[in-house]
């Protein structure tokens, strides 16, 4: 038997079906109207795309309570009914596909490289230091590194932090043992970069010391401010490498920084770049230049590994536009839904492989001093902490 809040709820239902099925029958007989114009038929279009979109939530509404029960049956829904995820899906293929080709085809990068060379610092780093690590991947290290000495593409300083680490490793590590002592042959008979440059692991009081307090810092973060209206002035693009120097210094998983900063600085580039997305509406003509992060899923192997892109570009976005702050410089990061047709839009103006994916687009300019900023209102540090206990 059916309780009051069951029939209530169904009645509404079948009120907001009826409601949708007259509006279809109008948008239908108005369609069939030979002296509407091209922009009323297209305007009535999009209502009934939208009106569709309803039908198909109020019919699946069910359907999606049940199948959120299991694992399995949220697969199965999304093969059935949603093909949201087929971009992320193909990207994840096409960056596997990727991967195994930049093993052999070297670029001025190499993600293998980077992540084996910085799995060998983790090791050097470690408390106590075992005398023996590494068995798993260091052939296959060595192989890349014998590799990428043979291109000629490849950045030399990425080349010679490897030397670095690789002469650090086989110093401390026990070459009594068969499998380093081969190993470490194999490395002696390879050319040299040049000679060592100290790009190794360093004592924490050894590093750079910054002189800035929390004070200064917060007053950095409350100074950085959504804007969203600048003044008439060009942004150079020396001043964004300077910030992108800042922004490449932000964590990143096993060091290999799968993102790419597409800037446009001209006019008509920014327009075409920033009228993709849907968080310019209102503003798009103040806009003197606009940043798009951009994931690069090729840098991985795994699907495990498929969210990584967005992390790590997030961590660099955000010290990209602290470090925009202090020159002068304010931005508005753009909020970057994943929609097909905009992707489509935005991967086929930047040139975007498969596998490289939108994370956020950022606007950049010099603030209008009497632009008007949204307060915000933020949260307590009580209402964001939950302590584990």
């Amino acid at each position: 038997m059916f309780s009051a809040s069951t029939s209530k709820s169904a009645c509404l239902k079948s009120l907001s079906l009826a409601r949708s099925t007259v509006t279809y029958l109008r948008l239908h007989r108005i369609l069939s109207d030979g002296k509407m114009t091209f922009n009323r038929k297209r305007y009535t279009l999009r209502n009934f795309k939208r009106i569709i979109k309803t039908l198909l939530a109020i019919a699946l509404k069910p359907i999606t309570h049940f199948m959120s029960r299991s694992q399995r049956l949220s697969k199965l829904y999304f093969s059935l009914f949603s093909s949201e995820f087929k971009r992320e899906q193909h990207a994840v293929l096409s960056g596997h596909r990727a991967y195994q080709r930049s093993l052999h085809h070297i670029g001025d990068s190499s993600v293998l490289l980077r992540r084996n060379i910085h799995r060998l610092e983790k090791g050097l780093i470690m408390r106590p230091r075992r005398s023996a690590f590494g068995k798993d991947y260091l052939n296959e290290t060595l192989d890349c590194y014998s590799r990428c000495l043979n291109a000629a593409s490849i950045d030399r300083q990425e080349l010679q932090w490897a030397y670095d680490v690789l002469t650090a490793y086989f110093s401390v590590v026990d070459l009594s043992l068969p499998w380093l002592d081969k190993a470490y042959k194999r490395f002696c008979a390879l050319r040299e970069p040049q000679k060592n440059s100290g790009y190794v692991p360093y004592r924490r009081s050894e590093g750079v010391k910054s002189e800035t307090s929390f004070e200064q810092f917060l007053t950095l973060c409350q100074q950085r401010r959504s804007v969203r209206w600048y003044q008439e002035k060009a942004v150079s693009m020396k001043v964004i490498e300077q910030a992108v120097q800042a922004a490449s210094l932000a964590p990143s998983a096993c060091n290999r920084q799968p993102f790419r900063f597409y800037t446009a600085l001209q006019g008509k580039h920014v327009q075409d770049i920033a009228s993709i997305a849907m968080g310019t509406a209102g503003f798009i003509h103040n806009i003197p230049a606009v940043i798009v992060v951009v994931g690069d899923l090729s840098a991985y192997p795994f699907e495990r590994d498929r969210h990584v892109i967005y992390i790590d570009g997030s961590l660099a976005a955000m010290q990209l536009m602290l470090a925009l702050e202090t020159m002068g410089l304010s931005t508005c990061p753009i909020n970057w839904p994943d929609i097909e047709e905009k992707e489509r839009s935005l991967s086929l103006r930047l040139g975007l492989k498969p596998y490289e994916r939108p994370i956020m687009l950022i606007s950049v300019g010099y603030p209008d001093p009497e632009g008007m900023i949204p307060y915000s209102h933020k949260k307590s540090p009580s209402q964001l902490i939950k302590e584990v206990l």
